[in-house]
């Protein structure tokens, strides 16, 4: 039985591209500063999968190491952010809600890391706050 296609999405340049067979089981606005730094971003927007329900079309991510157990996946060619891993979870893929085609099917539900915020952002929403993750307030 062929599963049906839920989300799509790629990299700015589609040297990368992704479909996944589920919606997200999570999503969330992190604000941490390495979130910030590697996508030039003030906030960034992550979607949470179990490994088996994305299927990479091409090519395929670039990883840099930001800390002992943390990998950052990019496109080599245009710099697009495309995932987090966390060497400790293979069996969860976290792909950037910003790399979909049409972003707006996937909305974050919680904000991490508000410690760090920037103190001139103002996001008006109804998303639950954690200073810190999600697992430590």
């Amino acid at each position: 039985m062929k599963q049906a296609i839920m989300l799509q999405g790629g990299c700015l340049c589609g040297a990368i591209r992704y479909q996944t067979h589920s919606m997200p089981f999570d999503a969330d606005h992190c604000h941490c500063s390495q979130c910030r730094k590697s996508a030039g971003a003030v906030v960034m927007s992550w979607m949470d999968f179990n490994t088996e329900q994305v299927t990479w079309l091409q090519g395929q991510v670039t990883e840099f190491a930001s800390s002992a157990q943390i990998r950052r996946g990019f496109c080599q060619q245009c710099g697009t952010t495309m995932t987090y891993r966390h060497v400790d979870y293979p069996q969860y893929c976290t792909l950037s809600i910003a790399s979909l085609d049409n972003p707006n099917k996937v909305q974050p539900t919680y904000h991490i890391y508000t410690n760090e915020q920037v103190s001139w952002l103002t996001i008006d929403d109804i998303c639950q706050r954690f200073k810190t993750n999600k697992t430590s307030n």
